[in-house]
């Protein structure tokens, strides 16, 4: 128990709170029904573009970033989000931390309308990966900006792992690439506006002794 309350402890508070509701979500939804039923998830805020466009059902945009189809989809996303969230978080700060991950998701989720209007092939949608994407598009760009490495987080690892994971998007049936891709975009523009490089100050000898 102790070491649970360390390690929440320990965690950046926004991205907690983030992880903790789509945990929270996921839960009452499994508890009213059962998350891997499509229907069931279009009926609680699953994205579907027709009914967006259509029905004027706009909060599916959003809605949909905090709903997961299965335990393993929650997990996979959650996993890669306690870890990579808190280091973008500790380095531009909460609201802004906020911003990219809700804008980004956001952002995500518009591509993969747009994806859907273009082919005709229209399924229904969920997940946060759109917004873990904006996150880690916004960690490719700051890590750039810090010469390839950020806290223990290297420009190289960051970005094996965002290809290996859009691989096996790409790979894998049922999964809304587009979506991953947008994130990415949209996190990584964010970052150019709201990042900004913590500057070093030098301190004379002299001020230094002073401060003693």
């Amino acid at each position: 128990m102790n070491e649970i309350k360390d390690f929440l402890k320990s965690r950046a508070i926004m991205n907690l709170v983030i992880v903790l509701l789509n945990i929270g979500v996921f839960i009452v939804m499994e508890l009213i029904g059962n998350t891997e039923d499509v229907q069931f998830m279009l009926t609680h805020g699953a994205n579907y573009t027709p009914w967006v466009l259509e029905h004027g059902e706009y909060y599916r945009i959003f809605t949909c970033m905090f709903l997961h189809f299965g335990i393993e989809h929650l997990f996979s996303n959650m996993l890669v989000l306690i870890f990579l969230g808190d280091t973008l978080e500790r380095t531009v700060g909460k609201i802004r931390y906020l911003l990219i991950y809700v804008i980004g998701g956001l952002g995500g989720n518009l591509l993969s309308m747009w994806y859907d209007m273009k082919t005709g092939d229209f399924a229904v949608s969920a997940g946060a990966s759109g917004a873990v994407f904006a996150v880690i598009g916004a960690l490719v760009f700051i890590i750039a900006r810090n010469k390839g490495k950020l806290e223990d987080l290297t420009g190289k690892r960051l970005g094996l792992m965002a290809a290996l994971t859009l691989f096996q998007g790409f790979s894998s049936a049922g999964i809304d690439n587009s979506a991953h891709i947008g994130g990415l975009i949209t996190g990584a523009l964010l970052a150019v506006l709201l990042y900004r490089k913590k500057k070093r100050v030098s301190i004379e000898q002299g001020d230094y002794d002073s401060m003693q």
